[in-house]
């Protein structure tokens, strides 16, 4: 099994900035890669960033240029969100992949993010 526990997220300005952590514990040497998914009132949950064992990445378009996903070697996953809008408010939650990233095998608990106009 994995635990994943994420921590950050809030209230923050157009604009702003913001850091959000994922820390994975148990079975983490089986996990292949990593994302990080959003969440809108009434939309289906989508992946927006993603990081293979590799350090391949992957970034949903609306977000290139703006988030960037990393890993250390603590296990710990992290979303850096700058240039903030109010299209990012959302549920955000983390996941991890025994292989691939089609198809999520564990979830962290997710963490609001609200960016205000």
């Amino acid at each position: 099994q994995v635990q994943l526990v994420q921590s950050g997220g809030g209230l923050v300005q157009a604009g702003g900035s913001l850091r959000l952590s994922c820390a994975g514990s148990g079975r983490m040497s089986s996990i292949d890669a990593m994302g990080w998914y959003r969440q809108s009132p009434g939309k289906e949950r989508e992946l927006i960033a993603a990081i293979s064992n590799r350090g391949n990445t992957y970034y949903e378009e609306s977000v290139k240029g703006r988030f960037t996903i990393s890993r250390d070697n603590a296990n710990t996953l992290y979303l850096q969100m700058t240039n903030l809008k109010p299209m990012d408010t959302a549920m955000y939650f983390c996941a991890a992949y025994f292989s691939g990233i089609t198809s999520p095998d564990f979830w962290g608990q997710g963490t609001q993010v609200t960016v205000s106009s």
